[in-house]
């Protein structure tokens, strides 16, 4: 489900903006960009994120700014006097002048260097109750997304129900026109005289139970029904079980669909199935 969250605040000489941004997706998957010095905690981030948020395509920013415009400078003392020493015996056979040593050293390899940036280990409890509160606003945004997404799913399933209650008034003129061109058929060959009766009585019982979509209908409701309890528990990756038994009412659907010979009931079937596919879209949504 998609959601933002963000966070600005103060640690010691740090201004620390913390931004998290979710997009729906099936699984968990997860992109960063951070300061530097919170990159001893990457792993770390990324569990407290994920028992957060759970499912999505989540992209963390952290971004550390130091106060001030310089950043404290080292030189290395020992490894001066060493370059030192060698240049004056450089100096010395070669028969060179000794000016501006102070200079050339300063510009030899590791001479200056910045201090190793790192935070202390309070600074970075203070940051991940942070990443913890911006997960919270995150999921407050859900939250809203998901009031809204109930609502329509919940229509959409209710509309299926009432459509297979439609059914019922056109599968008594289906049954009406399938009896009426069986007695056709069945007169033309009792007068052509080559009927086994026993064989035929067989295999016509075989063929109306064929078409009895009372059944399907009644899974179909009981699927529906079903549904609805999942979506009222609002329980924690329901998501994932109310897609499941999305499927199980698109099966009903179609067998229905596949039974139906009439066109009527086949324009109930072509409403169900788009009603469902609408359905289906939000649950992709839902965690």
């Amino acid at each position: 489900m998609t959601g933002f969250g963000r966070e600005e605040f103060q640690i010691a000489e740090f201004q620390c903006v913390i931004e998290i941004r979710s997009l729906n997706g099936k699984q968990f998957e997860f992109s960063s960009k951070i300061s530097p010095l919170l990159k001893p905690y990457e792993i770390e981030i990324r569990n407290c994120i994920q028992k957060k948020l759970h499912r999505g395509s989540v992209e963390l920013n952290i971004f550390l700014k130091q106060n001030g415009s310089s950043k404290p400078m080292m030189i290395n003392t020992e490894l001066a006097k060493h370059y030192y020493q060698s240049i004056l015996q450089i100096a010395a056979e070669l028969d060179l002048e000794k000016k501006d040593i102070l200079a050339s050293l300063l510009r030899m390899p590791e001479i200056v260097a910045t201090i190793n940036d790192a935070i202390d280990e309070s600074h970075w409890e203070m940051i991940s109750a942070k990443i913890e509160k911006v997960c919270d606003k995150l999921n407050q945004h859900r939250e809203r997304e998901g009031q809204m997404l109930e609502k329509i799913i919940f229509q959409n399933v209710e509309k299926i129900k009432q459509l297979c209650s439609e059914v019922e008034p056109f599968e008594k003129n289906r049954i009406e026109k399938i009896r009426e061109k069986l007695e056709c058929a069945l007169s033309e060959l009792e007068q052509s005289g080559r009927v086994d009766k026993n064989r035929l009585e067989q295999e016509l019982i075989f063929y109306i139970e064929k078409l009895d979509i009372n059944e399907e209908k009644n899974r179909l409701l009981h699927h529906c029904n079903y549904f609805m309890e999942i979506l009222n528990e609002n329980t924690l990756l329901a998501g994932k079980k109310l897609g499941f038994v999305a499927q199980e009412i698109g099966r009903e659907i179609n067998t229905m669909g596949s039974k139906a010979n009439d066109a009527s009931i086949q324009k109930i079937v072509v409403n169900m199935k788009d009603e469902l596919e609408q359905a289906k879209e939000q649950l992709l949504n839902v965690l």
